[in-house]
């Protein structure tokens, strides 16, 4: 029955009528009213990076290897010669921007931790 119905629904359109226009993808995901708040990480090494917002990341570190945005998350990925730095970003308040609250590093080779501090000045200097 659904077939049948399909084909109805294409034989209405006829030939020759142009598809509908797409919407335009939006620029961003509207900010949620509700938060589950984050641990922040300390900034103990990571002092201009735990609270800052994206353009302060991004301006401080460049292009990230990755940018993914989950909801209100997002994680920012940049890559040195020897780490690799993932910088978790959550929204401290209802409809706020996301800021850094976590900082991860790792070894390019075999993935052991690393000092997340070193791998910031690493990243920094590339």
């Amino acid at each position: 029955m659904t077939a049948g119905l399909g084909l109805a629904l294409a034989a209405c359109a006829g030939p020759g009528k142009p598809a509908p226009a797409r919407a335009p993808a939006a620029a961003a995901p509207p900010r949620s009213t509700i938060v589950v708040v984050p641990q922040v990480m300390a900034p103990q090494g990571l002092v201009g990076v735990i609270g800052s917002p994206p353009a302060a990341l991004l301006s401080r570190f460049g292009t990230p290897r990755l940018d993914v945005a989950e909801g209100d998350a997002r994680k920012l990925q940049f890559a040195g010669s020897a780490c690799v730095l993932d910088i978790y970003l959550y929204p401290l308040a209802a409809a706020a921007e996301p800021t850094a609250t976590h900082v991860e590093a790792r070894l390019r080779q075999g993935g052991a931790p690393a000092d997340p501090a070193a791998c910031i000045r690493e990243v920094e200097g590339r």
